[in-house]
């Protein structure tokens, strides 16, 4: 595999020496200092340049530049795309390294993001305005009481659907509500709790990927009982350690930022259940 420092001047290299290429920012996790690195990070690359139409739809041109990818994603040639003027070749190459590649017309980096300009010709006149970088971007935000009662509500409330989809052998439908919907707001109250325990600034990375860290060996060993197979049997048991696990983190949330925990909304759902469930 090459070495980020072999990626970082082939990049600068092919950028260089293309004068339609104005600028490059890096984004992403290589440009976030705080991030643990590893060989597996994508390098988040943006080449700012004055002419679009070389580079639109031209994946010739990035082979020739880069290598020929082992697998390529080309976002805006495909269903369900932006069409915002900017393009994206998404490669993995045959030595596993990642080059998610955007051709853009001005700075589209989020306010805040870490980003690093590793390239302007223009000495930041047009492509780059000043960057800020916000050390919080990332972190934990505190919710408020409408957040907090909404996580709680639509928790308790999509295991209805959880509970349906179970007795009416609808697998595809159980885990799809039970691991975007419902883990998604255990996701939140996890996020939440951690802030309380460890302080609000710092991030559980995307999807929750760094809770791991934050989490006590017994709590953390709760969560990866939420995950189950396809027997329904494992699947209750699963929720049911969702359930308490939420619950009890919940409570912790809600003590520390003196919001209402509504128990009755939990007792219903459960009695739902325990009917539907038989």
């Amino acid at each position: 595999m090459r070495t980020e420092q072999e990626m970082m001047d082939l990049i600068l290299s092919v950028a260089n020496t293309d004068d339609r290429i104005r600028g490059v920012v890096l984004a992403g996790s290589r440009a976030d200092a705080t991030v643990p690195k590893d060989c597996y990070q994508d390098y988040d690359i943006a080449f700012a340049v004055t002419d679009m139409k070389p580079f639109f739809n031209n994946p010739a041109w990035v082979e020739e530049q880069f290598g020929k990818p082992m697998v390529m994603q080309m976002p805006e040639t495909m269903r369900g795309a932006e069409n915002d003027g900017n393009f994206f070749y998404l490669m993995i190459f045959p030595d596993s390294v990642r080059i998610d590649l955007s051709f853009i017309f001005e700075r589209v980096i989020d306010d805040g993001e870490p980003s690093i300009v590793l390239l302007d010709k223009d000495n930041g006149d047009g492509f780059f305005p000043p960057i800020i970088i916000d050390e919080k971007y990332w972190h934990i935000k505190p919710p408020t009481a409408l957040d907090y009662y909404s996580c709680c509500n639509n928790f308790w409330w999509c295991l209805n659907n959880v509970a349906k989809g179970i007795m009416r052998d609808e697998l595809p439908y159980v885990m799809s509500m039970i691991n975007n919907a419902n883990r998604s707001e255990l996701h939140d109250m996890i996020n939440w709790y951690i802030g309380t325990q460890h302080g609000f600034n710092l991030s559980t990375g995307k999807n929750g990927k760094y809770i791991k860290r934050f989490l006590s060996p017994e709590l953390y060993s709760q969560y990866a009982a939420t995950y189950a197979g396809s027997n329904y049997r494992e699947i209750w048991k699963s929720v049911f350690v969702m359930c308490d696990m939420f619950h009890a983190l919940a409570l912790v949330v809600a003590e520390h930022f003196g919001f209402s925990y509504r128990q009755d909304e939990e007792d219903g759902i459960r009695e739902y259940i325990r009917i539907t469930k038989g």
